[in-house]
């Protein structure tokens, strides 16, 4: 074989194993976690698997961050029970879009890390230091995400303990491909149902009788479930609340006291309550 049919594949990885008859192909459904669909001529026999809705609201004791349970793969529903809002430490939790293999080490070597910094130094991570750290891996996660198998897109939720206890400590901040955080002050949703919920949360915090960071934590948990519900009715990579086989959201807060996962028994009366 000539040394440039070898080696002329412009970075492709993926060309590269097909050119050499490795068995292994991707597909991605179009257009997953705002990232383009794979180079043309890539076809399916194993699909990655991708997870859509997340929501963060910020209300009137914190955050509240929530999302539905379904993992896809091309049109297939791969999981319904898949979490994907996961507890980094007693005050901060990260919500994944995209895929869920690499979202889900994202997250275990960021507790980690969080974990290593507090023993070693006695004191917990600041704020920026975790920001910077999350960007630093999700930076590193560029190449897989520009050959279109490992695209992650979180959000990123905490509650910063050093503001007074008038003052609501609770922080949203949302990231791109490239690492960079942005903080987003009332809301942040992202994910494949995101574009139908986005002007809704706008409208609630602009219009309502009662914007989003002066709810209690009903109003704001019936609200977020009203908006999966909504995803769901028009994006089928979102599920919605399984009466049949009680599979609910997975809703989490973050507080002044810490995290706290919502019971199902809890989201079951808003959902009768919001029905």
């Amino acid at each position: 074989m000539p040394m440039k049919d070898r080696i002329n594949h412009k970075g492709d990885f993926l060309s590269l194993l097909k050119h050499t008859n490795y068995p292994l192909k991707v597909v991605l459904p179009a257009n997953v976690s705002g990232l383009q669909t794979p180079p043309t001529g890539v076809t399916s026999d194993v699909e990655i698997a991708h997870s859509t809705t997340v929501i963060a609201i910020r209300y009137g004791e914190g955050v509240l961050i929530a999302g539905d349970r379904r993992a896809t793969a091309g049109t297939s529903v791969i999981y319904d029970r898949a979490e994907k809002v996961l507890q980094i430490d007693k005050y901060s939790v990260l919500a994944i879009s995209g895929s869920p293999a690499i979202a889900y080490e994202i997250a275990r070597v960021l507790e980690h890390s969080f974990q290593y910094f507090r023993r070693s130094q006695l004191q917990e991570l600041s704020l920026e230091g975790k920001l910077r750290m999350l960007s630093r891996l999700i930076r590193e996660n560029l190449p897989m995400a520009l050959q279109g198998i490992g695209g992650v897109i979180p959000i990123f939720a905490l509650y910063d303990v050093s503001t007074s206890a008038e003052q609501n400590g609770g922080k949203i901040f949302f990231y791109d491909a490239l690492g960079a955080h942005f903080e987003n002050v009332d809301f942040a949703t992202t994910g494949s149902g995101s574009i139908w919920i986005r002007g809704v949360l706008r409208y609630l915090n602009r219009w309502s009788d009662t914007p989003l960071e002066q709810m209690d934590e009903r109003q704001a948990t019936i609200t977020i479930l009203r908006l999966l519900d909504t995803a769901s009715e028009y994006d089928a990579a979102t599920s919605g609340y399984n009466a049949t086989a009680q599979i609910f959201p997975t809703v989490k807060t973050v507080k002044r006291t810490g995290v706290d996962t919502l019971s199902n028994e809890y989201l079951e009366e808003c959902y009768t309550e919001c029905s």
